[in-house]
């Protein structure tokens, strides 16, 4: 095997681990809002909260993964949020557990903006999307795992256990990466010259002071077009990471025994969303050029699944709502691997601060989504509401992806 798909089977394998930590709050939400005696309004902010740290913590720690190398940074960051895992289990109030996700989301910030960078490191431009729809469809085959995983856990041994056991992954995972994993394709044990030569050329000087031109990219209207495409666009993603298993539960009478299927499957849909998506942009890129395949395929995935995401709040009925938001979790990820692409294309060596960039965007849709969701519910005692408001957001994003060119180098010389 090649070192380069080690390299991706290693990325693969953490954002599973990613989300399984990510998302199994979100399974245990009614056991920990009983023992907590939690509201709906402040379990919103048990979710947002995530988003805060996460948000906040995307470009210091993609620039850290930048400069000082993704060895170190993704191996530290890994142990740090598989701690704020285990401890989430040790939670005691309402208080308590909003310090714990603060924390946990500082360690995750940092994970997608360093593997982009890794990314780079191995694949070349045409690539860079095929090897992110595999990394993003992983981490939705973390979602629809957690089900499976985090109920049977509930049942048998309690809401704590849940975490101390998937804190466990995070741990072995840093210190296999540490061990093996090197900054330059060519320290890597047992590389050949052969698979050199096919790896991308290196864009930096090792040693040489990595400085982002910070002032340069908030001048370019490219930049602030990915992070505004991406705000509205998580809209949509974070209800499926936040509020969807409560929704599924509460707002349309799923029991227990039935979320285990309800939940993964729409996260099976985004996993082939992530994958074809990924497949797809290359190959149109390849054959229209990075602007056609790039954007048909953002456009097209942001567009449809809002339709799909209105007519779930339109339409009555348990099986019609779980059809329509399993196509629009697995049609909105179409976008996902190219969106993240584009990072690559438009910066380069500076991937990984210019998609930490565009994930803070995104955490703080996600964030006011989140949080917005809970009062909403408690306003107008109707589930159905915010998805109205999602579909609109969706529908922005689309707008805001048709004016994106990825032919377009934030700076020169990246």
């Amino acid at each position: 095997m090649k070192k380069r798909s080690l390299v991706l089977l290693m990325l693969v394998l953490i954002s599973v681990i990613t989300f399984l930590d990510r998302i199994n709050i979100t399974m245990a939400s009614g056991d920990i809002m009983a023992e907590l005696g939690l509201s709906e309004s402040q379990w919103g902010w048990v979710l947002s909260v995530f988003t805060i740290s996460y948000g906040l913590m995307q470009v210091p720690l993609g620039v850290w993964g930048d400069k000082r190398g993704y060895r170190l940074v993704l191996a530290l960051i890994v142990l740090w949020w598989s701690l704020f895992t285990g401890l989430t289990g040790l939670a005691w109030s309402f208080g308590s557990l909003l310090v714990i996700r603060f924390m946990f989301g500082i360690g995750e910030a940092g994970s997608y903006p360093c593997m982009t960078g890794v990314v780079v490191k191995w694949y070349k431009q045409h690539e860079t999307s095929t090897a992110q729809g595999y990394i993003w469809a992983a981490s939705r085959m973390g979602g629809a795992l957690t089900p499976f995983i985090v109920l049977p856990v509930l049942t048998l041994l309690g809401w704590h256990w849940a975490f101390y056991l998937l804190a466990a992954l995070g741990v072995v995972w840093a210190a296999g990466w540490y061990l093996w994993y090197r900054n330059e394709p060519k320290n890597v044990k047992g590389i050949t010259t052969e698979e050199l030569a096919t790896l991308p050329e290196a864009s930096a000087v090792k040693g040489e002071k990595v400085a982002i031109p910070w002032k340069a990219f908030m001048r370019n209207r490219q930049f602030w077009l990915i992070l505004a495409m991406y705000f509205f666009y998580a809209w949509g993603s974070w209800f499926f990471f936040s509020w969807f298993p409560r929704f599924m539960e509460v707002g349309r009478g799923f029991t227990k025994e039935e979320l285990t299927y309800v939940v993964a499957i729409p996260f099976v849909m985004s996993m082939v969303g992530n994958i074809a998506g990924g497949y797809l942009s290359s190959k149109l890129s390849l054959k229209y050029g990075l602007k056609v395949g790039r954007r048909l395929l953002g456009v097209g995935g942001l567009a449809v699944s809002a339709l799909f995401m209105f007519l779930a709040a339109f339409i009555d009925g348990k099986t019609e709502v779980f059809v329509f938001l399993a196509l629009a979790f697995g049609v909105i990820d179409l976008m996902l691997p190219s969106a993240w692409a584009i990072c690559s294309d438009i910066s380069g060596r500076f991937s990984g601060a210019v998609s930490g960039a565009m994930n803070t965007a995104g955490n703080i849709g996600g964030f006011v989504c989140a949080t917005a969701f809970g009062y909403l519910i408690e306003a107008t005692g109707n589930f159905n509401s915010p998805l109205f408001v999602i579909s609109v957001m969706l529908v922005i994003a689309a707008v805001l992806f048709t004016l994106i060119d990825p032919t377009k180098r934030l700076v020169k010389d990246c």
